[in-house]
């Protein structure tokens, strides 16, 4: 067999990657999950984009997770007369007006219309992702007077940040709330929340989703200034399911040098929490024109394999680039090469104790397994808790999670190292369930007779609960009884 990746690849879907057999090449490449970015498109796009993801995956024989995106309050200039585009040099004296409805060479309009009550004199203002830097002169109504310091090019609709981040715009706005509506109605696995101050939006996200009759995990986009506070930081992962490092509007708030270390602390911090963590934005950014990326992309996407991030993600890369399928298979090797060294230790994790009985048969497990010369681990779960809980520790040894429940292995899709199985078993004995595991991964080709796997599960078994059991079994051993 082909060594299995451990990390995921979450791919963004759009334009170059709506046809049906460009997809179809993209999974065969490596995609684990698909984000569909409610940024762009309608409901009904998007709807049919993962019926048709599932489609592809039910007739490939895999599981492929979908992770909705929410726009989130991306606070934005208005449009410009004739939607031409305006040079501004540095000096120049610019006004962002939120009366105004069609902007010139001297004003333009704005989306959000507090944003004149959030900013005073003093105060950076970084349009188009700091391609064009303001300082704020003063303020006067609805209008922000402003002197430019770094000059470019602005057209219709480019973002707003403020250096140091503390906008007020809520988190939610009415279209992500319309938005939450129909993840629940396409059976999202994932959540994506954008703009996230405090673990008071993620519970607001989380229950507006159930209140719709959603079940997704929530994953909390990091992109705020005030979101890398530790206290704020720590309220998110008590909240979410996970969280993705966002580093483009990230980049703007906190400033470019500033990410990589905080990039390495949100993926520190999310597997102490037993969370997810997604790393994101410009990963292969030069393969949306080019059919091979730069060195510097191949460390990027390297060095986040090595932090123990959970997934990898693309964005315009495969939304809108010319080389997709080349774009999922060119990170699939990268993630694949870096993962054969031994960079990752197995007591990184052991430095605390476990809190609960499942988190101590999952370290017991990956502790066995790695000093043991176990092939593989099976799971035998309903919620994948415990498959999470194994996939937090840092080891080579593939972890299967045999599962009746579809949400479940759709769900995993996004964990580390581990994959999903279908296991209709409807057993009561746990030494024939062990029996069926161990046929399941033969018939996978995952192990071979003489193999030793461990299968973990809970008893008395076919009663709901947590994992209590690891059980270290010989390939084979069975069959000869």
């Amino acid at each position: 067999m082909a060594p299995l990746r451990r990390t995921k690849i979450v791919a963004t879907l759009g334009p170059a990657s709506s046809d049906p057999k460009v997809l179809d090449r993209m999974i065969e490449a490596g995609v684990d999950v698909v984000r569909l970015n409610f940024s762009h498109g309608s409901a009904r796009d998007h709807a049919e984009r993962a019926e048709l993801v599932r489609t592809i995956a039910r007739n490939r024989g895999r599981t492929i997770g979908v992770l909705v995106d929410l726009q989130g309050p991306k606070i934005r200039i208005g449009k410009f007369a004739g939607d031409r585009k305006v040079t501004l040099k540095p000096g120049d004296k610019f006004i962002l007006d939120a009366d105004c409805k069609l902007g010139d060479e001297h004003r333009v309009g704005l989306d959000y219309h507090n944003l004149p009550q959030d900013v005073s004199a003093g105060d950076t203002l970084l349009l188009d992702d700091g391609r064009v830097v303001m300082g704020v002169a003063r303020t006067h109504g609805a209008q922000i007077h402003c002197v430019v310091e770094q000059g470019g090019t602005l057209s219709n609709n480019k973002g707003i940040n403020r250096k140091g981040g503390g906008l007020s715009a809520p988190a939610l706005t009415d279209k992500d709330m319309e938005d939450i509506a129909t993840a629940a109605t396409i059976k999202a696995d994932y959540l994506g929340v954008s703009f996230p101050r405090s673990g008071t939006d993620i519970e607001w996200a989380k229950k507006l989703l159930r209140d719709a009759g959603g079940r997704a995990h929530i994953i909390a986009k990091i992109e705020r200034a005030e979101a890398v506070v530790e206290k704020h930081l720590l309220e998110i992962l008590a909240a979410a399911d996970g969280i993705m490092v966002a580093r483009g509007d990230l980049a703007v708030e906190v400033g470019d040098a500033a990410v990589p270390a905080l990039q390495k602390r949100m993926i520190k911090l999310a597997r102490e929490h037993n969370k997810l963590v997604i790393t994101a934005t410009q990963m292969m950014e030069s393969m949306i024109s080019s059919p091979v990326p730069t060195r510097a992309e191949v460390s990027d996407v390297a060095n986040a394999v090595i932090d123990g991030t959970d997934a990898v993600m693309t964005s315009a890369e495969t939304a809108s680039g010319q080389y997709p399928v080349e774009t999922i298979a060119t990170m699939a090797r990268v993630c694949v090469e870096t993962e054969k060294e031994d960079l990752l230790s197995l007591e990184r994790r052991l430095t605390r104790p476990p809190a609960e009985v499942e988190e101590a048969i999952a370290r017991a497990t990956i502790a066995t397994a790695s000093h043991l010369g176990i092939k593989a681990v099976a799971a035998l779960t309903q919620s994948g808790k415990t498959a999470l809980l194994m996939s937090r520790m840092y080891s080579d040894v593939p972890i299967y999670a045999l599962t009746p429940v579809v949400e479940t292995r759709r769900r995993v899709t996004l964990f580390r190292g581990v994959h999903p199985i279908l296991f209709q078993e409807r057993l009561r004995d746990p030494e024939e369930a062990a029996e069926r595991a161990e046929d399941a991964l033969i018939e996978r080709g995952a192990v071979a007779n003489g193999d030793y796997i461990i299968i973990t599960m809970g008893e008395p078994f076919g009663k709901a609960g947590g994992t209590n059991t690891m059980k270290i079994v010989k390939v084979g051993e069975h069959r000869k009884a």
